[in-house]
């Protein structure tokens, strides 16, 4: 299941209670444009701010949805002992993997961190998505960790950070413009040299997966083998055209879909991320009602959604 397009569809609430009518909707959606496997409960799906109960149920609903698309949820928490129990609830209703992140309020250390995946891997009967995003965690892997974790039962792929990337995403375009050419070879690209020494250090079996949208046409140029998009919950058709360019040797085609895309991308950054903006754009497709997220979060400012439904229309968002 990990390749190509794994969405991550937002968890709507309606009155500080799920809105399962429409994430069905955003479910939906997914099924019908056939990406290649869905994050029910990812980082955008709001795995921590949910109970196991409603883990159990968000899942459930999707596995039943997904029209046969493999599905994956997310089950991090502070405390292994709950891990595991989110790790029991969403296999009980049927998913084909879990999204693990190292989730802390005070920092992990490497020991604390491979004696949570230890745990998780022998008591897992479905593969493990590691889940690397220092920003929101505030722990880096290091590539001894990942030899380690590599070396565990039941892991399947990394989610790693897209900023590796960035070198090669610049060149593509700047190539594109003055010459008309692919950009530089990238074997010479810090993303590519990323990818080779990931690809020695883990077994091969393990899926290499991109993060960060705005990085993603460059990662799946460069050969990462997913693409786990937050922007792919609510246009998947959007993204899977960008990976295709990029799968079929057309990076500069791949970036320049991307770069039509960089407003977006500015409201992520602008945002703290994808969340609240991929909300909006599911409020202003009519998916669900606004607002879309629990308490505390506040929607994006009006000029922004403004701004969100002119490039939705320009670019005829799917």
């Amino acid at each position: 299941m990990f390749t190509g397009l794994s969405a991550f569809p937002i968890t709507p609430f309606k009155q500080e209670a799920i809105d399962y009518k429409a994430f069905k909707g955003l479910v939906d959606n997914l099924a019908s444009a056939n990406v290649d496997s869905i994050c029910a409960i990812g980082s955008t799906g709001l795995y921590p701010y949910l109970t196991r109960e409603e883990k159990y149920d968000v899942a459930k609903l999707a596995v039943d949805h997904a029209n046969g698309i493999p599905v994956m949820a997310g089950v991090g928490a502070l405390r292994t002992y709950d891990v595991l129990k989110n790790v029991e609830a969403v296999q009980q209703a049927g998913v084909n993997a879990v999204l693990l992140a190292p989730v802390s309020y005070q920092v992990l250390n490497e020991e604390e961190v491979y004696g949570l995946y230890e745990a998780v891997s022998h008591k897992v009967s479905v593969p493990i998505c590691v889940y690397e995003n220092p920003r929101v965690t505030n722990f880096t892997f290091s590539d001894d960790l990942y030899r380690r974790i590599g070396k565990l039962p039941n892991i399947g792929a990394i989610k790693i950070p897209g900023s590796p990337f960035a070198t090669f995403a610049k060149n593509s375009m700047d190539n594109s413009a003055s010459k008309g050419i692919s950009p530089t070879s990238a074997s010479n690209s810090e993303g590519a040299r990323r990818l080779a020494s990931l690809r020695e250090i883990v077994p091969a079996h393990i899926a290499i997966g991109v993060s960060g949208d705005s990085f993603g046409a460059a990662g799946m140029s460069e050969g990462c083998d997913l693409w786990l998009s937050v922007i792919g919950g609510i246009f998947p058709r959007t993204v899977m055209r960008i990976i295709d360019a990029a799968q079929s040797g057309n990076a500069v085609d791949a970036q320049a879909q991307s770069q039509a895309l960089s407003g977006i991308w500015s409201m992520f950054a602008r945002n703290g991320g994808g969340l609240r903006v991929v909300a909006a754009a599911a409020e202003i497709l009519g998916y669900c009602e606004t607002p879309s997220l629990p308490a505390p979060f506040l929607p994006i400012d009006k000029e922004e959604y403004s701004e969100l439904e002119h490039i939705i229309t320009k670019l005829s968002l799917s």
